[in-house]
């Protein structure tokens, strides 16, 4: 018998049990491919593995089934009975959907508890180069602007241009977290969205297998490039450069000790011609997040501008990219990474004038006053990005790397722990910010068991079912510790005298709704237009003449059109160089028709 199930510890399992189903006696050999291309389905039977290859794989799976079972079963039933006010409400208690609630109301809690705390920051503008006091911010108004009246009148002198050049990677590929917060950022789309879009995306064969947790690709893969490249046709002018020389092999992208099951998401190099819509969408992402991959860094030059005024320190820093690199990739396209072009347009607004050590002259000084900000709202992205890094925030891909393995849940179960927490009622869509119900806060404070609740905890317990994968800790330990917890939890609650008593609504069967899953339920209905984010200052109709766009100036934005006789003028006081174009945008009055 040839085991052709999913290629994932799901697939495996399901495989098992069906065998063990059907009474299976006879030899197994297993087919484990990453694509369902003609090639590779061919490549995979070629070279059959044993089956007992794979029997760690099944009993960590094997494990987290039985275990979910024990704990949800019990600890659903027991809250249920004992703090549903004696209804059939169902309190769903799960090892991951519960420690993912958690993270959602603490983060409410910051939010609620947060007082916001006014500050001051000293500016001052010097041949049109914006300055900030090196000693940070005031929190007195008076010692503010006292430390402003100081400077004032004293000549700002430069003591010190550093240059340094510096260079940035191409972005990682993809795993399913990373593509799933990418879609969510980008697009707003759900995590459950992201997985059936690139489901079907594996299914017409233009993909590789979704379900996976490394953004590596392993060695064997690496003669296989050039062929794949070649064979996206419709990106050919981005491949070219590509294939005109030796592709590298950097560690960044080619890594057997990070790739275990599966390599990270890329095309398979059929033509994607069979697809349309969000599909297409979606593998466009995929194919010039690949196809950066293999482009040169990205390089820089880095300046940090010294300055002193009497007493008071000050700098400015500027960054001029010399070489764009990957960048290129990404250029003129409106979905290609919003976050590359974000940081162009920072980095040009950025450009500092030629600076001489020792030099000095009359500046601008002014105050700022900024107000501390509240944590935000878990969106789906960055839930899930906590849920992967077991509540901690990580920006770092290393760290990013070294935490996946004490995680919230597998990547391919994520998005469906999110979808349960809707529909029991327990959380909220508040547009793309996710926050709890009082059912979801009600439940988290019943919980007195920290294990159930804590994500850091059980982090641990999802790095010991992959240990189990890797043949170094025992199923039977892993179960036991359970039973112990779970006898634990009952025992608690059976003592609990309180007389509590939660209400969950549950929503309607479908879940709640999103940008990508409604799209099509939503295709006959009447559009309104919506209105297109501001992202540069030639996005911003003069509100003077109604035909210009912004320009910054040293001081204040102006008009393109002031040769034409535009007077606009909106000084940095009132319109604060710091702002964002779109930020700018919502402060000012109406353009004149």
């Amino acid at each position: 018998m040839v085991n052709c199930g999913d290629a994932g510890q799901e697939g495996e399992l399901i495989q098992r049990w069906v065998m063990q189903k059907a009474g299976c006696a006879c030899p197994v050999r297993r087919l484990w491919i990453s694509s369902l291309t003609d090639e590779s389905i061919r490549e995979g039977f070629s070279s059959l593995k044993p089956a007992a290859k794979f029997d760690n794989l099944y009993l960590a799976g094997l494990s987290r089934a039985i275990g979910d079972w024990m704990l949800g079963m019990n600890a659903t039933r027991l809250y249920s009975l004992r703090y549903g006010g004696g209804s059939r409400r169902v309190l769903s208690v799960g090892r991951v959907q519960t420690p993912t609630l958690a993270l959602i109301v603490e983060r409410q809690r910051e939010i609620d508890n947060f007082r916001p705390e006014d500050f001051w920051e000293l500016h001052t503008e010097y041949r049109g180069a914006d300055f900030s006091a090196a000693a940070g911010r005031f929190t007195d108004p008076d010692k503010a602007r006292e430390a402003m009246e100081r400077v004032k009148p004293l000549p700002l002198e430069i003591t010190g241009v550093t240059k340094k050049a510096g260079r940035e990677a191409p972005p990682r590929l993809f795993d399913l977290t990373s593509l799933q917060v990418e879609c969510n950022r980008r697009w707003g789309w759900s995590a459950d969205d992201t997985l059936r879009l690139i489901q079907s995306l594996y299914e017409k064969k233009v993909t590789t297998y979704p379900r996976v947790d490394t953004t590596y690709l392993s060695e064997d893969i690496y003669p296989k490039v050039p062929d794949i490249l070649r064979r996206m046709t419709p990106y050919a002018p981005l491949t070219a450069p590509v294939l005109a020389a030796k592709i590298p092999k950097s560690k960044k992208v080619f890594d057997n000790s990070k790739v275990t099951d599966h390599h990270a998401i890329i095309p398979t190099g059929q033509s994607p011609t069979v697809l349309v819509g969000l599909e297409r969408q979606l593998y466009h992402l995929i194919a010039l997040r690949f196809i950066a991959a293999f482009y040169p860094d990205c390089r820089f030059e880095a300046t940090t501008v010294e300055a002193r005024a009497g007493d008071m320190a000050f700098r400015a820093t500027g960054k001029v990219i010399t070489d764009p690199g990957w960048r290129n990739v990404f250029e003129g396209d409106k979905n290609g990474n919003a976050e590359a072009d974000a940081d162009k347009e920072s980095d040009a607004e950025a450009v500092l004038p030629a600076f001489e050590k020792g030099e000095s002259g009359p500046h601008k000084p002014r105050l700022i006053k900024k107000t501390t900000q509240p944590p935000k709202y878990y969106t789906e992205g960055t839930l899930l990005r906590a849920m992967e890094s077991a509540g901690k925030t990580v920006d770092d891909e290393e760290l990013r790397e070294a935490m996946k393995e004490n995680g919230i849940g597998r990547p391919s179960t994520r998005a469906a722990i999110i979808e349960t927490l809707f529909k029991r009622g327990y959380i909220e869509r508040r547009r793309k910010a996710i926050a709890p119900t009082a059912a979801g806060v009600d439940l988290i404070d019943t919980i007195r068991d920290e294990l159930l609740k804590s994500a850091k905890l059980t982090g641990i317990w999802e790095n010991k079912l992959r240990r189990i994968e890797r043949g170094d800790y025992s199923p039977a330990e892993f179960i036991a510790e359970l039973k112990e917890m779970i006898a634990r939890i009952v025992d608690d609650v059976m003592h609990d005298n309180s007389g509590r008593c939660i209400n969950a609504v549950q929503q309607p069967q479908g879940g709640a709704k999103t940008a990508a899953g409604d799209k099509a339920a939503n295709a006959d209905k009447p559009k309104t237009p919506r209105r297109k984010a501001v992202k540069s200052l030639d996005e911003i109709v003069c509100p003077e003449c109604g035909k210009g766009h912004l320009l910054r100036g040293r001081a204040a934005y102006g008009c393109s059109r002031y040769a034409e006789g535009c007077t606009l003028r909106l000084p940095f006081d009132k319109y604060p160089a710091e702002l964002t174009p779109a930020q700018l945008a919502r402060k000012l009055p109406k353009a004149k028709k």
